[in-house]
């Protein structure tokens, strides 16, 4: 069975317990940091893992619950630094909370852009982090922490390594997703790796990014191909038919079946994003037996989870 091996817990658990024991030293240790100003290797913005404070500059409502959030970099030459498949950590003191609150995020403009990062971000009903970076409105400051491994490393060399790369999100999964999609087709331009995204969600306006993801598939149309799945039997009132979006459906074994077909290649791979439910119905686990992916053929080596 597939094992999930989720690196950034590692680093969440360990600042969220040293961050218990620094807040009260909170502006001595992070303020007088940045204060400091550290070295920074040129044109870049995160490195090191220092603490960094970035500026919102711009905020954009995608959904009900869905934000995307601009933050400036203080030099607009820069760029981010980070790798494919790379995070950050955000690092906040919500509103009446004693401890502070960390979470990875994905950006979701491309590494190589100058000048400012976006996040996309979904609040949840008891998110902490989420809840506050919702309150966030131009002007306002957010610590930043980085780079974060992803736990995959996506290079120019194993461009080439894949056939076939499949990529199955799950609502705020996609950030990563996308990331890396674009990373793989943009970078290497060249290659000859097809990508297949499966992007699943319960109603077609938590389809998030997916005017981003339809212009990609029209730039590389040759090596991408997307499946927007959506759990709502069909578009609600006053909401435009998506005819490129299947109603009522899920992702389960034979969708995915439909989708990437029942012969397997020793070099494809399938990259995981999503809620935990979905994950372990996809990768199984020791209390749940085999998982889809395992029905369809995959070896273990042949799937990452994020």
């Amino acid at each position: 069975m597939f094992s999930s091996i989720r690196l950034p817990h590692i680093y969440i658990a360990s600042f969220t317990i040293a961050g218990c024991g620094v807040y009260s030293f909170r502006r001595h240790l992070i303020e007088e940091a940045l204060a400091e100003t550290p070295e920074q290797e040129p044109h870049v913005m995160f490195r090191g893992f220092r603490p960094t404070s970035l500026r919102v500059q711009n905020v954009e409502s995608l959904s009900h619950n869905t934000k995307r959030l601009r933050f400036e970099y203080p030099d607009q030459t820069w760029t981010s630094g980070l790798q494919l498949t790379s995070s950050v950590l955000v690092f906040c003191w919500p509103q009446r909370s004693w401890f502070p609150a960390i979470r990875p995020y994905t950006p979701v403009s491309s590494l190589n852009q100058r000048g400012f990062l976006d996040l996309v971000v979904k609040k949840y009903p008891h998110g902490k982090v989420s809840s506050h970076l919702h309150t966030l409105q131009p002007g306002d400051s957010l610590y930043f922490l980085g780079p974060l491994p992803g736990g995959y490393r996506w290079s120019a060399a194993t461009a080439n390594e894949h056939s076939r790369v499949y990529l199955i999100a799950g609502g705020s999964g996609i950030t990563p997703t996308y990331q890396l999609a674009r990373g793989i087709l943009e970078d290497n331009p060249n290659a000859n790796t097809k990508v297949q995204v499966v992007f699943g969600a319960n109603t077609a306006q938590d389809l998030v990014l997916k005017k981003e993801l339809d212009i990609l598939q029209q730039r590389f149309a040759d090596r991408l191909q997307m499946r927007y799945l959506v759990s709502e039997a069909g578009p609600s009132t006053g909401e435009a038919d998506n005819k490129d979006v299947s109603y009522g459906a899920r992702v389960n074994t034979s969708r995915l079946r439909q989708f990437f077909g029942a012969r397997r290649e020793g070099d494809e791979k399938v990259f995981v994003c999503g809620p935990p439910g979905m994950e372990k119905a996809l990768v199984g686990g020791r209390t749940c037996g085999r998982g889809i992916l395992e029905e369809l053929g995959f070896q273990k080596d042949q799937v990452h989870v994020f």
